[in-house]
C-alpha cells in the first residue's frame, strides 16, 4: 500500500461536448465550476459537488477515465511510482497539489493579424467573446487576447486567479466594474485603463456596458484559471503593496495619466508603470501620434530599430500607421496588430493624426 501524504481526488473524464457536459454536472447534479482552462476556447474544466471533483476534458475518444491523486508531499511520489493502472483500464496518476507554472521556450516569429481580414470570434469563459491576437502564439508562450462583450450588465463571473507569469487587462472600449483582492472597493475602468493582474491575486468581473472591448495579453498562453469559492471581494483590509509573486498590482487611469515625448520623433507616450511593478519583466505603454499633417508636408519616419527581447506587440488603438518590417512596409489601420521578433529590423512611418498604439514587451522597453 502506498503511504499518500494529504491527498485529494481528481476524476478526470472525458466528454465530446465539454458545454453539454457542464451543464448536466452544474444544473442537474449540482456541481459547480471550480477551474477552466484555456479561457479562450475551454477544452478541460474542473468541478466540484457532492464531496467528489471532476475534470471533464473535451475528448472524441472512448479511452477509460484516469484519477488524479494530487499529493501535499512531494516524497510520496518520489519512489518513482508515478503512474498505475486499475484491472478496468482506469489510470490513476500521482501528481504534484500546486505544480509550478510550465512556461514554453522563446519561439518567436512575425505574426500580424488584421482586423478586416483576421476578425475570428470564438466563445470563451463566462460568456464572453474572444479574437486571438497571436494565431501561433509565439509557441505557446504568449497570448493576446480582444475580449467583447456585446450586451452590458452583470458578468456571471466568480472569484477567481490565473496560475500565470504576466498578465494585463486594457480596456479598449466601453467600461468594465472589477474587483480585486486587498485593492479595496470595486472600481470601473475605462477606455484607456489598464490594470496589472500579478501572479495569483483574486478578483472578479462584475458587470459591464455594452460593447466592452478588452485587450488580455499573459504568459503563458494556456494556463489555469482557479475559482476561489472560499474568498469575498472586497477583502476588509487594503494592502495596495502587497507582493504577489514578486510583482504589485497597478491600476492605470488614463485621465490623470502624463505624457512624455518618445523614443521616435512626431509621437508621445503614456507610461502604464507595469515596468516598475514588475521589477522590469514587462512594459505597457500606450502611444501618440503629434504631428499634425498638411497635404504638403510629409510625416517624419522613424529610424529602423530591432529589440533583443522575448516579445514585442503593437496593437493599432485608433488610426493608420505604416510599419516597415525588414525593408517591407505592412499598412496597418484600427483594431490590427503585429507582434515582432527579435533582431528584426521595424520602423513607423505616415501615422495619421488620430494614431495611437498600445506597446507591450517583455522585457520593458527603456
Amino acid at each position: 500500500m502506498l503511504d499518500l501524504v494529504s491527498t485529494t481526488a481528481l476524476i478526470v473524464l472525458p466528454c465530446r461536448d465539454l458545454d453539454q457536459s457542464l451543464a448536466f454536472f452544474i444544473d442537474v447534479l449540482g456541481f459547480r465550476v471550480d477551474a477552466i482552462c484555456p479561457a479562450d476556447d475551454p477544452s478541460t474544466a474542473v468541478i466540484s459537488g457532492h464531496g467528489t471533483r471532476i475534470k471533464l476534458r473535451r475528448d472524441f475518444d472512448s479511452a477509460p477515465g484516469v484519477l488524479e491523486l494530487n499529493c501535499d508531499d512531494p516524497d510520496s511520489i518520489a519512489a518513482g511510482v508515478l503512474t498505475l493502472e486499475a484491472p478496468n483500464g482506469t489510470v490513476v496518476q500521482l501528481l504534484p497539489n500546486d505544480p509550478p507554472i510550465v512556461v514554453p521556450s522563446v519561439c518567436q516569429s512575425l505574426a500580424i493579424q488584421t482586423w478586416q481580414g483576421d476578425a475570428r470570434w470564438g466563445i470563451g469563459r463566462a460568456g464572453m467573446r474572444y479574437r486571438d491576437l497571436i494565431a501561433n502564439r509565439q509557441g505557446g508562450r504568449f497570448i493576446a487576447s480582444h475580449i467583447f462583450i456585446p450586451s452590458g450588465g452583470p458578468v456571471p463571473d466568480y472569484v477567481h486567479f490565473h496560475k500565470i507569469r504576466f498578465q494585463m487587462i486594457y480596456c479598449y472600449r466601453g467600461w468594465v466594474r472589477v474587483v480585486y483582492e486587498d485593492q479595496g472597493e470595486s472600481f470601473v475602468m475605462n477606455a484607456g485603463d489598464c490594470v496589472l493582474q500579478p501572479p495569483r491575486i483574486r478578483h472578479r468581473v462584475l458587470e459591464s456596458s455594452d460593447n466592452l472591448e478588452v485587450i488580455e495579453i499573459g504568459c503563458p498562453a494556456e494556463h489555469e484559471t482557479i475559482a476561489d469559492h472560499g474568498i469575498t471581494l472586497p477583502t476588509s483590509e487594503l494592502h495596495p503593496d502587497r507582493d504577489f509573486g514578486g510583482q504589485l498590482f497597478v491600476r492605470h487611469v488614463a485621465t490623470t495619466a502624463s505624457w512624455s515625448p518618445w523614443r521616435h520623433a512626431g509621437f508621445e507616450y503614456r507610461e502604464i508603470g507595469i515596468g516598475a511593478a514588475t521589477k522590469g519583466l514587462a512594459g505597457v505603454r500606450v502611444i501618440r501620434s503629434t504631428t499634425k499633417v498638411s497635404m504638403s508636408e510629409t510625416a517624419p519616419e522613424s529610424k529602423p530599430e530591432t529589440h533583443a527581447g522575448e516579445f514585442y506587440f503593437l496593437f493599432i488603438l485608433s488610426g493608420s500607421i505604416v510599419v516597415t518590417i525588414d525593408g517591407t512596409e505592412h499598412h496597418f489601420q484600427e483594431r490590427d496588430c503585429v507582434t515582432i521578433p527579435a533582431v528584426m529590423s521595424f520602423g513607423f512611418s505616415d501615422p495619421s493624426a488620430d494614431c495611437e498604439l498600445l506597446e507591450v514587451s517583455l522585457p520593458a522597453v527603456v
